[in-house]
This record gives C-alpha cells, structure tokens and sequence, in this order.
C-alpha cells in the first residue's frame, strides 16, 4: 500500500509541476496495480490522468479516458467527466485524435462535386447483374427439377419452401428495423438522440445529416449511439425512411469533426442507394437456390435409377449456383462500400477525411483492443454491417500508432494492392481490403485537384519494384497447397470409386482418408519450416511485409506484454494478445493434447499469464486478420508455453493415412 501512495503522490507531484510525462507514468502504473477501483484515490489518479493526458498533447487518451468517467456508477465522478469531456472535445480539431501526429491535407472548396467512380464497377450494373444471375439461377433450377419430374411426382415441398422463404423475408425485411432496435438495445444499449445531440459531438456530421435528407428528400434516420469505444458506425433498416444510422461513442473519441462528418455520409450513402432491399433481394435469392439444392437431394434417395441420376446431378449444379451466388452476394456487398465512400467524397468534398477517418478506426480497434482483456462483442457482432472489418484493424492501426510520416502507413497497404493472397481472402470478405477504398478515396483527392494525404501513387510505385516471381510464381501452387487436404479427400474418392470393381466398396472410404492425410502432411511441411533461424522482430515489421501469406508461416521472435484473449466473448479462450511497442498480433495456441487441452490451458492457465511480458517464437501468417502460430512463449517469471501445432498436423494426417490402411486391409480380409 504504501509503494501505491508513493506512485500516487508522485504522480500528482509531477503533474503540478507540469512534469506530465512522469506524472502520466506515475498514475498509469497505479491504476493497474490499484485493487480497489471504487476508491477515492483510484478516482483521483483518474482524473488527474485525464488532465495530465490533455497536457501533454494526449488528447485522444483523455478522451477515450474521460468517455469512460462519465459513465462511472458515482455520480461525482460522472458528472466531473461530463464537464471534462466538454473541455476536451472543445479543443481545436487539428490537436484532437492525433496519436500520430499525421499532418492533414486539404478539402474541396465545395461539397457536391461530382466525381468519376473509382474502386469499383457501375452500382446500378452491379446491382442488376448479381440479382438477374441469381434469378436465373433459380429460374433455370426450378425448371429443371419440374421437367426431371413426371407430372404424377409431388411439388408440394418446394412450393411450400420457397413461399415460406419469400413470406418469411419479406416479413423480416419489413419488420427489421423494429427488430434490430429490440436486438441493439438488448446487446448493446444503444441510446436513440437526436440531431442536437450529434452536433454537440460533431457539427459537421449534424450539417452533412440535414443537407444530405434535405437534397435526397429522405425523412432522417433515427440516430443512434452506443456507449462503447471501440470506433464503428453501421447502418439498418428496410427502406430509406426507415434508416436507422448507428455509431460508437468511440467514433468521437478517435476521430475528428470532419472525419465524423466522412463517415456519416457513408453510412448515408448505404441509405440513398437502397441498399438494404438490394441485399436482402440477392440473400433471398441465394436461400432459394439452396432450397431447392436440398429438395433435389432429398428426392434423389427414391424413385428409379434415372430418376436419382437426375436429382443427383440437379442437386450438384444446385449447390454449384449456391456457391456461386454467394460469392456473388459477397462481391454486391463489397461493391456498395465502394459507392458509399464515393458518396460520402461527393457530398463532403473531403476524401483525404474518409481515408483518415479508415486509418484512425483501424488504430482506435487497436487501442481498444489493447485495454481489454476480451474483444469487443459489438465489433464482433456487428462486423458484416460496420464501416470497417475490425479483423483487418491489426496492420493499418499498428502502422497510424508509431507513424509520423503517411509513407510509413501506406506501406502496410502494399500487401493489400499487390499480394495476390489478399486477393483470394477478400472474395470471402463482405468489405474491400483497406489498401484498395484508399486508393479509391485518393483518386478522388486527385479529381477534386486537393493534395493527397496518404500518397497511394508512391505506393503503387513501391509495389511496381516487388519481386513479381516471389509474389506471384508459386501462388497457384500455393493455392493448390492450401486446399491440399480438399483435393486429397476429392482425388481419393475418384481414385476409390474406380478401385470399388477391383477391390471392393470399402476403398470408397479409405482412398479419401488416405488423400485427406497426404494432402495434410504435404501441406504442413509448406506451412511449417524449421524456426531454428528464426530472427526478432517486431509486429509492425511483420505487418509490412508484402510477401507474408497464410500458407507459408514466416518464423519469428517476438517480445511484448500479453493485453488479453483473442476469442470474442469467449471466457476460456486459450489464442491470445500480444502486445509490443509498434503494435499487436494475436498468438494461436495449440495444446499437445488438442481441444481439451485448449479448453483447460484457456480456464486455468491464460488469465494468470496476461498482463505480463513474454518472449514468443512461432509462425507469422497473413490473411485478412494477421496471426502467428505460437510454437514456445517464456514470461519473465520463468513459465514455459509449448504450443504444438505441427505437432497435431503431422499427427492428424499420419492419423488419417493409417486408418484409411485399416479401413482397406480389414475390409478387404473381411470380404
């Protein structure tokens, strides 16, 4: 206790004389080491931070800090906060949310110009193509399956399947925004304000809210407010006046008036383009197709043999126009963003704010992430409807935390414009890669004749000098590695089914047990090399590396301080945070006696260890969310972490080889 009143004292000692950075090292270590986090004195160190982060230029620490004060149980401090946060938000732009202290370029003299699309192809076109491919998949299917089948054989099924998904989702469509505002309130406790309560936060936003429903001739959305920090905004609804328009309390903290304004008219521009009927339009579609993909499989389990030839091969090409109307939903979805972050360039004149305003959302997920010990179940949960996928925050927001110069940013753009893995990943991903919505906002900067903030064209000249080969040589091979056990099990049924008039049925099952091994000892021969070499780092040199993959792990030494788990809402989650002084990079941990041992290590052993510094050697991957594969971690005081993911994929493979054996021999003998 009395090393506490010491770090307090000195603290507040520091910050009369205007020493803040000691006194904000000072009142830090004693808010993490204070136990009791409802006494006076925990109060005082708060609030004293607060000041001390204002005074040292700290302004979105204080903040995010004195954000969270005014929500505090005691009334005091919550209304010492309130009074505060005014203070704080009342500073002039150009000194708000600037961790990085990146120089901002210009905007358009006027708002409403207009601007040639970039990024993307026609909305409309988009729009049009993916609802009239997925109508005639459906049209094509239900006419097959009615010509498959003789007049005598039942339809009752599928008519009453596909009535009951139109009536099901037009119902849902129009009685979504009244269910998601049950949904919000329940999971998140969204608070309804109105436009005076926005512009008290943001001007800008409030003005671009009433211009745009103005121009538009849109009734104004109901506008909402979430008590979470974590800086995200998305958009609901059914028709545009129905809208609903709902951000994070972080969104203020992280970003300034005019990026605030950007991101409004974003989510604005979700509304002017209907894009909620569009979707649901081409989700509804996409559920028929299933639909009947599962009838034509059902009803090939009877009848004659011509009859289930037809169903079976009507079911394929069924699930074949499923998957593909998937990918073609994902592709719409990524296509309006694109066209939202047009409109909100046009209606503001601004792209360098909305580019920004993308880096500073990434850095405060980052941030965030950084002060909980569990991710955010908002980002979570909201991730398909959110501005930015928070899975791809890890590398934008490490590079804006440590950067002064935008050059040193973009670069953790180039794997995004030029590896052709980001590529593959983003057709999975309902939101463009950040790399390529920046470039697209910087070529506006160029057409509204504005200096670009973040300079993509030195990026695309960095990326125009990579090793062609090393990014693209074996990256069909590659892809061809990382489905190994898929083509294993598909090229062992093929194999067995030709193998069943010589040998017998049972080479039906084993070929594909042996092919689903092989494939996987291949491939992890590829994914895991030797890490005896492997060098220290650090996370953003990682994130940089523009040849980095999710197939070949790149060995690495990394130390920091262990900030959380890395399951959502996952109590025992066993993955977890890493922290070091340029960013962060989530550990995956694999127990050598698998799932339980995951279990056990995530209940008893994970949260003795966060909060400490830690060595860690392992594999480093790139997707769309970075992650190392953890193979040894070693804390300071002296606890050794194995980690055995080679381990369980030579095991499961070799595993899945011998028992395809068994399978083959025992059978056979038993014939």
């Amino acid at each position: 206790m009395s090393s506490q009143s010491g770090l307090l004292k000195a603290g507040h000692d520091a910050f009369k004389q205007g020493r803040y950075p000691e006194a904000i090292q000072s009142l830090e270590e004693f808010c993490f080491n204070c136990t009791d986090l409802q006494s006076p004195d925990y109060f005082r160190a708060q609030m004293w931070l607060v000041q001390a982060y204002q005074h040292n230029g700290q302004h979105s620490q204080a903040r995010a800090l004195c954000n969270r004060l005014a929500f505090n149980e005691n009334p005091d401090v919550a209304n010492w906060a309130q009074q505060a946060r005014q203070s704080i938000t009342g500073e002039p732009a150009s000194t708000q949310a600037q961790p990085s202290m990146v120089e901002k370029a210009g905007r358009a003299g006027s708002a409403g110009l207009k601007l040639a699309m970039s990024g993307a192809g026609n909305l409309t076109l988009a729009s049009g193509v993916t609802i009239s491919l997925l109508l005639g998949m459906v049209l094509v299917l239900a006419l097959a399956v009615f010509f498959i089948l003789s007049s005598e054989t039942p339809t009752t099924g599928l008519i009453i399947s596909v009535a009951f998904t139109l009536i099901f989702n037009v119902a849902v469509f129009f009685l979504s925004p009244w269910l998601m505002d049950l949904t919000q309130s329940w999971l998140y406790h969204t608070r309804w304000v109105s436009l005076a309560d926005i512009e008290s936060q943001s001007p800008e936003a409030a003005a671009v809210i009433q211009r745009v429903c103005a121009e538009k001739q849109l009734k104004q959305p109901r506008l909402g407010i979430i008590d979470d920090e974590n800086p995200t905004a998305f958009t609901y609804g059914s028709l545009p006046n129905t809208a609903r328009v709902v951000v994070s309390q972080g969104l203020f903290t992280y970003l300034d008036d005019d990026e605030v304004a950007t991101v409004y008219a974003h989510e604005l521009g979700h509304v002017v383009h209907w894009d909620f009927a569009v979707m649901t339009l081409a989700s509804t579609l996409v559920q028929i197709v299933y639909l009947i993909y599962i009838f034509a499989r059902r009803m090939g389990r009877s009848g004659g043999e011509k009859m289930k030839d037809a169903f079976a091969t009507a079911a394929m090409v069924a699930y074949v126009f499923y998957v593909a109307g998937t990918y073609l939903v994902l592709y719409l979805s990524r296509t309006r963003e694109y066209f939202a972050d047009h409109f909100a360039a046009e209606v503001t004149g601004n792209p360098n704010a909305l580019s920004r305003a993308l880096v500073k959302i990434a850095y405060g997920i980052l941030e965030e992430g950084q002060r909980a010990q569990e991710p955010s179940r908002l980002m979570e949960g909201t991730r398909a409807l959110g501005i930015y996928d928070h899975k791809a925050a890890s590398s934008t927001g490490t590079a804006y935390r440590i950067a002064s110069d935008p050059s040193k940013i973009g670069r953790v753009f180039l794997w995004d414009m030029f590896n052709p893995w980001g590529w593959w990943m983003e057709l999975n991903s309902t939101h463009p890669l950040t790399g390529k919505r920046v470039r697209a906002l910087s070529t506006y900067a160029e057409q509204l004749g504005i200096e670009i903030e973040f300079d993509m064209g030195r990026v695309i000249g960095e990326g125009r000098g990579l090793n062609k080969g090393r990014l693209y040589g074996s990256f069909v091979l590659d892809l061809l590695l990382y489905s190994a056990e898929v083509i294993g099990i598909f090229g062992g049924l093929v194999l067995g089914i030709f193998l069943i008039t010589s040998i017998g049925p049972q080479m039906a099952l084993a070929c594909p047990l042996i092919g689903f091994g092989l494939g996987t000892l291949i491939k992890t021969l590829v994914m895991f090399p030797s890490y005896k070499q492997a060098p220290a780092t650090d996370v953003l040199t990682l994130m940089s590396n523009p040849y980095a993959s999710p197939l070949r792990g790149v060995p690495a030494k990394l130390d920091g301080e262990l900030i959380g788990r890395g399951d959502a809402g996952y109590a025992f989650g066993s993955d977890l945070m890493l922290q070091d002084r340029t960013g962060l990079m989530y550990l995956r941990y694999a127990s050598r006696f698998g799932p339980v041992g995951n279990f056990l290590f995530g209940m008893k052993r994970v949260k003795s260890l966060i909060g400490g510094q830690v060595g860690t050697l392992g594999w480093f991957r790139r997707g769309v969310a970075p992650w190392m594969d953890l193979i040894q971690m070693n804390s300071e005081s002296g606890t050794v972490v194995n980690s055995y993911h080679r381990f369980w994929s030579f095991v499961m493979g070799a595993g899945a080889i011998i028992l395809g054996v068994v399978v083959a021999v025992v059978l056979t003998g038993s014939v």
